[in-house]
């Protein structure tokens, strides 16, 4: 895809992945709309990007609220007058064991990485179609690929919204809409400021900017995924294919440490 001239919309774009993504884009020549919860922090966002010189607007919106989703689609259509990119961004997580996670949280998880992308996708369809040439592009994680003790909401949720990518780009083909699905490994955002686990337990993280880097990428290329992890969390990635019960001997030993050190993993 050609980005120079194009249209895009990034949710949950004023920090992490998402702001790293609406920057590689506008300064690539794309007008981009990024969209956040609160109003001042995605304001300020789009003031940074546009201070480089780009074409970046803003609009405070909550992609979980039905109000939220027709906000958002209004500033699509009244700012950047058609559609040519959806980037599935926002998220959220808490981690924990399941029986001490409660039903607002599972809730919030699921409506956050899952539903909300999937009514936006909905909605965004008719302009990506008219496009010719549009594409969405959900942001999984790499807990799709390989489900990690005391994130099985989380897990279930971003592994649907890599099903519904892969079945919705099947059901797209020969209209003029792609999808593209990102799998991020554990990134330095503030989503992670509350996970201390590292390395040992398999939570090696790199930058924002690489992760954007690699899907802004995985755009032009018109890729049909983008997975981002280091060296030893691929190798699990296929050991769970081959041998999943290896994998589950191997998060038995971390068990202890890793609920320790996600206990506090939360940012919804």
């Amino acid at each position: 895809m050609k980005l120079e001239g194009s249209k895009v919309l990034v949710t949950g774009g004023s920090s992490g992945i998402g702001l790293a993504i609406a920057q590689i884009l506008a300064a690539k020549g794309a007008h981009v709309l990024i969209s956040g919860r609160r109003r001042e922090v995605v304001e300020a966002a789009a003031q940074q990007l546009r201070a480089t010189g780009r074409r970046v607007d803003a609009v405070a919106a909550d992609v979980t609220t039905a109000d939220g989703l027709a906000v958002m689609m209004a500033a699509v259509e009244h700012t950047l007058g058609g559609l040519d990119v959806l980037v599935n961004n926002a998220g959220g997580v808490r981690a924990g064991r399941l029986e001490a996670t409660s039903e607002r949280e599972i809730r919030a998880m699921i409506e956050v990485n899952l539903v909300a992308p999937i009514l936006l996708t909905r909605a965004a369809l008719p302009l990506l179609r008219r496009s010719g040439h549009g594409m969405v592009v959900d942001v999984s994680s790499a807990i799709a690929l390989v489900g990690v003790p005391f994130y099985a909401t989380y897990a279930a949720a971003k592994a649907g919204i890599a099903h519904f990518g892969e079945a919705l780009r099947r059901e797209m083909k020969g209209e003029g809409v792609h999808v593209l699905t990102a799998y991020p490994g554990a990134t330095d955002t503030p989503l992670m400021a509350s996970n201390r686990a590292g390395p040992d337990q398999g939570f090696g993280r790199e930058s924002a900017a690489d992760v954007a880097a690699a899907i802004v990428q995985g755009i032009e290329d018109d890729a049909f995924e983008v997975v981002r992890a280091n060296e030893k969390r691929m190798q699990m990635v296929a050991l769970n294919r081959t041998d999943p019960a290896a994998v589950d001997a191997r998060f038995a030993e971390l068990k202890p440490v890793l609920e320790e050190a996600v206990r506090d993993h939360a940012a919804l």
